[in-house]
C-alpha cells in the first residue's frame, strides 16, 4: 500500500478491503472476528505496520467467501461479491489471538474513500486504488436539531449508569464531539435499527447537516426522538 506521488497523500494504491454487511462511519468503532485465510495475513500485516485497511458495505454476496455450484465455467467457483464504491478507512486499535486461526480486533473509522480501481487476488482478498475524501468539516449543531444531540447525550448517560463495563466497551466512545453535526449524526446512524443500504446512503452524504436532519427525521418516525 502506498501513496501516489503528486497526489498529496490523498490517493492510496493497493489498499486491502474488507467487504461487510455493515457500514463503518468516520469516528466509529467496529469489532471484528477474523478467521478467513484471506484476512488473517492481511490483518496481521496491517497491525504490525500500523497501516489501515478499507471497510466497504456489500450490496451483493456474503461476508464469508462461499463456493457457488452455479458459478459460470471459467470463473473461480465462488459466489459473487459486490460492494459499494464508497467506504471508510479502518485503523486497528487492538488485536487479540484467543486461539490459532482466530483474531479479535477493534478498529476505528478514519476518513471516507472512493474506490477508483479494484482487483481480487487469488485467495479472494480485494485490493483497490482509492481516493481519500477530505476530512469532514465541523458544522455546529443548529438550535432546531439540538434535541437530537440532547437525546444522544441522555442515551449515553443511561448506558453509563446501567452498564458496568468500561467506557471503551460502550458503543459511544470519547472524545465526544457534541457540537459537531457530523459526529452526532454518525453516532446515531450507527445505533439506528436500519438496513445497511440506508446507513450507506447516510454515510456517503457530503453534508453533515443534511445527514443530521435525516437522522432526526428517522428518529421521529421510529418514535425515538423523545
Amino acid at each position: 500500500m502506498s501513496s501516489t506521488p503528486g497526489a498529496e497523500a490523498l490517493t492510496l494504491s493497493q489498499l486491502p478491503l474488507f467487504p461487510l454487511q455493515t457500514v463503518l462511519y468516520p469516528g466509529g468503532w467496529l469489532p471484528l472476528r477474523i478467521f478467513e485465510v484471506r484476512y488473517l495475513d492481511m490483518i496481521g500485516r496491517c497491525h504490525r505496520t500500523g497501516a489501515p485497511f478499507g471497510v466497504v458495505c456489500l450490496s451483493e454476496g456474503s461476508e464469508v467467501r462461499r463456493a457457488d455450484p452455479n458459478a459460470p465455467p471459467g470463473g473461480d467457483g465462488f459466489a459473487k461479491e459486490v460492494f459499494h464504491p464508497v467506504g471508510t478507512l479502518a485503523q486497528i486499535e487492538s488485536l487479540g489471538r484467543p486461539q490459532p486461526g482466530l483474531m479479535m480486533i477493534q478498529c476505528k473509522g478514519l476518513q471516507r474513500f472512493h474506490v477508483q480501481r479494484r482487483n481480487q487476488l487469488p485467495l479472494g482478498l480485494w485490493v483497490a486504488d482509492v481516493q481519500l475524501d477530505e476530512p469532514e468539516a465541523v458544522v455546529p449543531v443548529p438550535e432546531h436539531l439540538a434535541h437530537t444531540r440532547d437525546r444522544l447525550q441522555r442515551l449515553l448517560q443511561n448506558l453509563q449508569e446501567r452498564d458496568a463495563r468500561s467506557l471503551e466497551q460502550l458503543p459511544l466512545r470519547p472524545p465526544y464531539q457534541w457540537d459537531d453535526s457530523g459526529w452526532v449524526a454518525n453516532r446515531w446512524a450507527e445505533l439506528l435499527p436500519a438496513p445497511a443500504e440506508l446507513k450507506q446512503r447516510l454515510m456517503v452524504l457530503d453534508s453533515p447537516l443534511l445527514r443530521l436532519e435525516l437522522v432526526s427525521d428517522l428518529l421521529e418516525k421510529l418514535g425515538l426522538d423523545r
